[in-house]
């Protein structure tokens, strides 16, 4: 095949890259292994495995041995490096088929493998190991391309397989990873010789080549060939997925349902611990969710076990109509209980029927795929990544189901094999070794002017925490600068943002709507953004005034109506803080506006947490004093009025504040952050409308 004749895939070898590789096989393989973990058409995220062998000099004792490099247990090989690798001796590995003693022992070769171990700061070893071990080529893909699979899950895949290949493809009915398996490819090989793959009945794809671009260039040829054989077939007997069904409404009604329902699902699928969400109106996904063919497709579930194991055994399909009016949630609800109940009997049943003595304890009973016809796909997990790689799997599983429904009837796992991989004790080990949730992990935090100052301190202390935000400001630049610093520090799935004046009604609801469709809704809602401004009660003026009570009170008070919505929506509780401030407590001179509209702030928390403490929302108050640093409320004259109130200089602020505290302490966002977090950490959930002084230690703002 001519290079440039790829279109299924993408040809990315560079010849000069690789030439300053030469002579290092570990280099080329992790070269080969990002190109193809690169494109989601090849390999899906975390799945498939790559190696090589290279002759090595034995550090015991000197001799050259032959030893594998592969992909550790839990990599990606789109972001691999020599660290995420295992390296093994090849002929220790080989001899372990001396002590094998059968499929109902399986697990146990796992904890031999360590004794295979070459290099001792190596990767833990993965059940993928013995597969590569026990095949002669120097460099191994094995992957899991929506194409392949395709024909791999199709009823006649081994048939199609014979013919699309004339005999140079083998194949190794489904069988699940481990020793076993690892012994079947030998033998298919040495059934086969010449071959060049084998494929795996439900699974994914094994190509190999005597060096890391003849392995590389034979996996994308054989994947195009599978993927070109596929597209040839679509809708030549009969409408993909059987045709429509339904149509799609057009992609603003699509996210204006979305938004709208986001928070209502995401409640259901907390109810035993809180889910991140993550929507999509794909185009492939529609034409799927759209078909004839979903109501029985559906049902079947996944084929590949890197699909299901993320995705589930099988989605939840909305009944309700596409388009129509959700603004009566506690009716919606009402209609959507009962899916979610069957949902979980069903999964209830699986595991009942299919579980083991030894058998971990059932996990979660909500469903990760949630498919509203007409509007898109949503996925809720434990976090937005993994809520975000779950919808891309599924998106991989249509593509499985299309293609195979193309060429020949789709067939998903038996119902017991994908018992046996989900709750698999290895699977269970690699769950337990897992480091703990942190506190904010599962909720979504909404901070107002979150772009500098104590805003973005507190949406970074709530990040480090392990909440997602949404970080939004009114200055654009500023929050494109935030954005930034908190995806560097983070990852691009911690955060999204929103344009945001908290006077403007349809901005506020523009925010939750960024939040619904990012995240699935929002947990913690800090209201912070705020001005000040400073001048005798002869000097104000009713601009002043306006402007200060519109930001300050009436910004809580729209933010806090948009979010308790939500939060209703939900109905799994939520943490609202507002920042006011010691002067909503002190009298002073020059402050009238500012502390008046403070004073409301604070008694209108009291009221907001007398109202929605039965809906277990709490509402507290953090009262800075003094914060200075990086903040805009420094501006626009303030420190300049507060400094001519107390006859000094502006340049003598931040050691007068201090001076002034019982602690002598200067402020910092950082301080008010902590104290937030206090609030939504969870020790203090039993905790609501109360005020939290950091200030230093101001005799007359205590508030008792």
């Amino acid at each position: 095949m001519q290079l440039d004749t790829f279109k299924h895939v993408e040809y990315l070898w560079d010849e000069d890259k690789a030439k300053s590789l030469e002579g290092d096989e570990v280099a080329l393989l992790l070269y080969r292994s990002n190109l193809l973990g690169s494109d989601l058409r090849i390999t899906n995220y975390g799945g498939g495995n790559t190696s090589c062998k290279t002759n090595d000099k034995d550090p015991l004792t000197g001799e050259s041995v032959e030893v594998m490099w592969i992909k550790g247990s839990g990599g990606d090989i789109g972001t691999l490096k020599k660290s995420g690798l295992a390296a093994l001796y090849v002929e220790r590995l080989r001899s372990l088929e001396k002590v094998y003693r059968g499929m109902d022992h399986e697990d146990e070769m796992v904890e031999l493998f360590n004794h295979c171990i070459f290099d001792l700061s190596s990767k833990a070893p993965s059940i993928d190991t013995p597969l590569h071990g026990f095949l002669p080529f120097k460099h191994i893909d094995h992957l899991h391309p929506d194409a392949a699979i395709a024909i791999a899950a199709a009823k006649d895949g081994k048939k199609i397989t014979q013919e699309l290949f004339h005999g140079t493809i083998g194949w190794v009915d489904w069988q699940k990873p481990g020793f076993d398996l690892g012994l079947q490819l030998r033998s298919c090989l040495e059934e086969n010789p010449g071959i060049r793959g084998i494929m795996l009945g439900s699974h994914g794809l094994f190509t190999w080549g005597d060096t890391a671009y003849e392995c590389y260039v034979n996996s994308l040829e054989v994947i195009e060939a599978c993927a070109s054989y596929l597209e040839k077939n679509y809708g030549k007997t009969r409408p993909v997925f059987g045709g429509p069904k339904e149509t799609s409404l057009s992609a603003e009604e699509r996210l204006s349902q979305a938004a709208k329902l986001a928070p209502i699902l995401r409640g259901f699928c907390s109810s035993e611990r809180h889910m991140i969400g993550h929507f999509t109106d794909d185009e492939r996904v529609l034409e799927f969710i759209n078909s004839n063919d979903l109501e029985r497709l559906a049902p079947l579930g996944t084929s590949c076990p890197d699909h299901f194991l993320r995705t589930k055994i099988q989605p939840l399909v909305l009944t309700l109509e596409k388009g129509e009016d959700l603004s009566d949630v506690e009716a919606i609800k009402e209609r959507l209980n009962p899916l979610f109940e069957d949902y979980r009997a069903m999964y209830t049943a699986y595991y009942e029927s299919c579980k083991h003595p030894n058998s971990p304890a059932i996990r979660d009973r909500n469903p990760v795929i949630i498919l509203f016809p007409g509007v898109g796909m949503f996925a809720f997990a434990k976090d937005k990544q993994t809520a975000r790689v779950a919808a891309e799997f599924y998106i991989n599983a249509i593509n499985v189901m299309k293609g195979a429904e193309a060429v020949s009837t789709y067939t998903a796992l038996p119902r017991q094999e994908a018992f046996n991989i989900e709750y698999w004790l290895l699977e269970e080990a690699k769950l337990q070794r897992m480091p703990k949730p942190k506190a904010l992990s599962g909720k979504v935090a909404l901070v107002t002017g979150s772009a500098g100052g104590i805003g973005k301190a507190i949406a970074k202390r709530f990040a480090s925490e392990g909440a997602v935000v949404v970080l939004n400001d009114l200055n654009e630049d500023r929050l494109a600068d935030a954005k930034a610093e908190f995806v560097s520090l983070f990852g691009q799935d911690a955060v999204t943002t929103a344009t945001l004046d908290v006077t403007n009604q349809e901005q506020i609801e523009g925010a939750f709507t960024a939040a619904a469709l990012a995240f699935g809704g929002v947990d913690i809602v800090v209201n912070n953004a705020g001005l000040s401004i400073s001048k005798t009660i002869e000097d104000h003026t009713q601009k002043d005034w306006d402007l200060l009570y519109d930001v300050l009170a009436k910004g809580q008070f729209l933010v806090t109506q948009a979010s308790t919505k939500v939060l209703k929506a939900q109905a799994i509780g939520g943490d609202i803080v507002n920042i006011v401030s010691k002067n909503a407590l002190v009298s002073g001179p020059n402050n009238a506006g500012y502390g008046s509209a403070k004073a409301a702030q604070l008694h209108l928390s009291r009221l907001n947490a007398a109202e929605l403490g039965a809906a277990k929302i709490r509402v507290n108050v953090v009262n800075p004093d003094a914060v200075i640093s990086d903040s805009n409320i420094w501006a626009g004259g303030w420190a300049e009025g507060r400094a001519k109130a107390y006859g000094i200089t502006v340049e003598e602020l931040p050691a007068y504040y201090a001076k002034r505290t019982l602690l002598n302490e200067i402020i910092l966002p950082e301080d008010i952050a902590n104290a937030c977090f206090a609030f939504v950490g969870g020790d203090l959930h039993k905790s609501t409308g109360n005020v939290l002084n950091v200030d230093g230690g101001v005799a007359m703002a205590f508030v008792r």
